[in-house]
């Protein structure tokens, strides 16, 4: 069971609802990924498609809890702005996500990295405010520690910047995040979010020891959205499993897996 603040989930995969080709490939994916909580950019221009459909209308608020996300905020007064218009959304539809937040504070559009000093003033005015806050950040132990220090009921580092689909590039630095963000408290959550391309980057993001994986891109732009949630759902507990078992350690030589002498 995966603790974050007040909500408690099975599923240790969140997953998002932006580029998906229709809401109806959207739905289906969802569905077969497994996740329990959907992650949704608040900012009004992206709850309608083209065609003037809502895209919560796509979503059973009575099976998912929904994570408000900041997306497309550049400075912390954008983002506190746009968090508490998702709360007041989510309110008026009795969903259990209305209190917490998806924070993203980001520095610029080329890399979609977070300002550290905005991110982190968001954070003491949400928490400050009610919120408990999920705050995504770079690889930066340090950042880390500071912005747990803030209040922030979960810290997400980056495995790569989003959308890129490049997987975990710093597993040093996020192995450190982890250390220091669960020093105190082991049950601290901790999730991967940004940069998934493939199952294979959340088996390895979850063998690190993480709490979860948030991912979106890898799954809306795949050639069979459906199939790779499928994948990604699979990956993601089979990455958990092998952290709980534990595995072998790294040898520069050969170890006979037949012992030579009986037992």
């Amino acid at each position: 069971m995966l603790k974050i603040g007040s909500h408690e989930f099975l599923s240790r995969m969140f997953v998002g609802t932006g580029k998906y080709s229709s809401y109806e490939v959207m739905q289906e994916a969802i569905d077969v990924s497994g996740s329990e909580c959907i992650t949704v950019a608040v900012r009004r221009e992206r709850l309608f498609d083209s065609s003037g459909r809502r895209l919560l209308d796509f979503i059973d608020v009575g099976r998912y809890t929904i994570l408000p996300n900041t997306a497309g905020c550049f400075s912390a007064d954008e983002a506190v702005r746009v968090a508490r218009l998702g709360r007041e959304i989510l309110s008026q539809m009795g969903n259990s996500g209305a209190n917490w937040v998806k924070l993203e504070c980001l520095g610029d559009t080329k890399t979609l990295l977070p300002d550290p000093l905005e991110t982190v003033r968001a954070t003491e005015i949400l928490v400050k405010d009610g919120f408990e806050v999920l705050v995504y950040t770079s690889d930066d132990p340090i950042l880390a520690k500071r912005l747990k220090s803030c209040g922030a009921a979960a810290v997400m580092p980056a495995g790569s910047p989003i959308g890129s689909g490049q997987g975990v590039l710093n597993a040093n630095s996020l192995r450190i995040c982890l250390e220091y963000l669960k020093e105190a408290d082991p049950d601290y959550p901790v999730i991967v979010d940004a940069g998934v391309g493939t199952a294979s980057d959340v088996s390895f993001a979850m063998e690190l020891g993480f709490d979860g994986v948030l991912l979106n891109t890898a799954i809306a732009a795949a050639k069979d959205p459906i199939k790779m949630a499928e994948a990604m759902k699979k990956s993601c507990e089979a990455g958990r499993l092998a952290y709980e078992a534990g595995r072998i350690p790294k040898k520069l030589y050969a170890t006979a897996s037949s012992p030579i002498r009986d037992f």
